[in-house]
């Protein structure tokens, strides 16, 4: 098989080593890449959010310190017994 000295040197067998190792690292890199890109979710498509009730955005308005304690009760009396009208 090697006859008259073409058999591969030193530099040769370094370079199919390096060869199969930069192979194979491709290969990995492409199925996790691949593996990665199906299973993620879809990034895209987004749900329409559930819309909030009043009650809810004021208590989110009360949690950031936009009104005070007072004005929370205030309005939430008014959303629950309904809005005050004068005869």
């Amino acid at each position: 098989m090697f006859w008259y000295g073409h058999d591969v040197s030193g530099w040769g067998w370094f370079a199919m080593s390096a060869g199969m190792v930069v192979f194979w690292a491709l290969i990995i890199t492409v199925g996790v890449l691949l593996f990665r890109a199906v299973n993620r979710p879809d990034e895209h498509i987004r749900t329409p959010a559930a819309p909030q009730t009043p009650e809810q955005v004021l208590a989110e308005r009360f949690a950031r310190g936009e009104i005070d304690d007072e004005e929370y009760r205030r309005r939430l009396n008014v959303l629950r017994t309904g809005p005050l009208t004068k005869p």
